[in-house]
């Protein structure tokens, strides 16, 4: 089939022209991006640890573990989709990205509909399941109730920003996360300063900003890119579409669930040492998550460009781009490291009064052992990224076994030989043997492929 003319909208054809300089010119939108989107939590752990309390923090802190788990199951179903996309992008089959979005559309959003219910039906056995102390459980229940509205916000930006991410349009999510933010930023500081609300303040104002970015990017969609607008020819059933939706979807949504599930089960181990190790927690895996946010978000943009290509028949340029792009990660990831390192104390001052010293104490500790190993959870998103976008997401639901079954399994084990540091240190170990088992795959299948 030739490749038919497809871009009215502002895409980026990644089959053609440089692969470093495309792969950084798609990626970098999409870093900021995440590092907006990661502000929210970070807006209202700032205005939490410094007008509240370290109570209030520590309840905050383990609801966003919660969260960014929930939410990994509209990024992970959102992320398959936009696989689906690109390589229909890279057959230039318009129709099939049309009826790609339809499917996709109606079955994540019923499925978000249906967590909201179920998560407002079991909100204190949730609460009592991640062994909150009884003194931080009240806080942690307004928070939660006040912010999870916002979850189907969460599916409307996440959605829409991967459909047009999957043809080739990384940037324009990135203006409607700009003014969300600003506006969060400044609520926060009303509701919670102003009007002292408390930390009900503080989910009101995150949730408020995520309407304004989850409806801003849907009309967005709407009116900026009618060749992909869905129409009523594009709103039957289609069988065979809707499997290999479901299969790149489901398990790419089952492999962004499981990780964050890691991070659930970890954290019920970190709650168990109190509420300054919880406090320490909640600030350094938000610091943590930012610094290597842009190699996951480099993974993603690996992901399109391999998924694109893998459309086009392109083998051989997907082979050139997995080796520009490891180069790429172990840069990148080797100057964040030494940042990371270097001003663990600053960059935890930032977030804690320097009166709860032994918060920051903690929380140091944590980033020093974390931060020397960023070179293993960039090579895993791009390892991710890549059986993802050859269709083969089991893969990825293998490697993330392999990382969350160390990570878990040593937490529970090395904490109680070396207490809080037996947690942070099993958390790269995880990611270590899987980057192994990912690399030696990926070798024995071209091997198999070339004899």
């Amino acid at each position: 089939m030739s490749k038919a003319p497809i871009a009215k909208t502002k895409t980026r054809d990644m089959t053609t022209g440089s692969i470093t300089a495309g792969l950084w010119l798609f990626a970098v939108p999409l870093m900021l991006g995440n590092v907006l989107q990661q502000l929210y939590n970070l807006v209202d752990t700032w205005v939490v640890g410094r007008y509240i309390g370290d109570n209030a923090l520590a309840a905050v802190g383990s609801s966003y573990t919660l969260l960014t788990f929930l939410t990994s199951v509209v990024i992970g179903l959102s992320l398959g989709t936009g696989a689906y996309l690109s390589i229909a992008f890279g057959r230039g089959d318009k129709p099939a990205i049309r009826k790609g979005i339809y499917l996709s559309g109606v079955f994540i959003g019923g499925l978000t509909l249906a967590v909201m219910a179920l998560f407002y039906l079991l909100l204190n056995p949730i609460i009592a399941l991640l062994q909150t102390p009884k003194e931080l459980a009240g806080d942690m229940r307004t928070y939660l109730f006040w912010v999870f509205p916002g979850f189907f916000a969460t599916f409307l930006y996440n959605y829409f920003a991967n459909v047009l991410r999957g043809m080739g349009n990384s940037s324009a999510p990135l203006g409607f996360l700009a003014a969300a933010v600003a506006l969060n930023v400044g609520l926060d500081l009303f509701f919670v300063i102003t009007l002292d609300m408390g930390i009900q303040g503080a989910a009101v104002a995150t949730v408020i900003a995520q309407y304004v970015s989850g409806g801003g990017i849907c009309l967005y969609y709407l009116l900026a890119c009618p060749e992909y607008r869905v129409a009523r020819r594009d709103m039957g059933w289609d069988p065979a579409a809707f499997r290999q939706i479901l299969s790149l979807s489901g398990l790419t949504c089952l492999q962004q669930s499981m990780m964050n599930f890691g991070i659930l089960l970890v954290q019920g181990i970190v709650n168990s040492f109190g509420a300054t190790v919880m406090a320490a927690f909640a600030v350094a895996v938000k610091i943590d998550t930012i610094a290597y946010m842009p190699v996951q978000d480099f993974g993603n943009a690996f992901s399109v460009f391999v998924a694109q290509n893998h459309g086009a028949g392109k083998g051989e340029r997907i082979r050139a781009g997995i080796r520009q792009g490891a180069l790429s990660v172990a840069v990148f990831c080797a100057l964040v490291s030494g940042l990371v390192c270097l001003l663990a104390p600053a960059l935890m001052g930032v977030f804690v009064d320097r009166a709860s010293g032994e918060v920051i104490r903690v929380g140091v500790e944590y980033l020093r052992i974390e931060g020397a190993c960023y070179i293993g959870i960039g090579l895993l998103f791009m390892l991710y990224g890549y059986y993802r976008a050859v269709e083969k997401p089991m893969l990825s639901v293998v490697l993330t076994v392999i990382s969350l079954g160390t990570r878990v399994a040593l937490a529970a084990v090395l904490s109680g030989w070396v207490g809080p540091v037996g947690i942070w240190a099993a958390i790269p170990i995880g990611w270590a043997l899987a980057d192994a088992y990912g690399i030696w795959y990926h070798y024995r299948r071209e091997a198999r492929a070339a004899g």
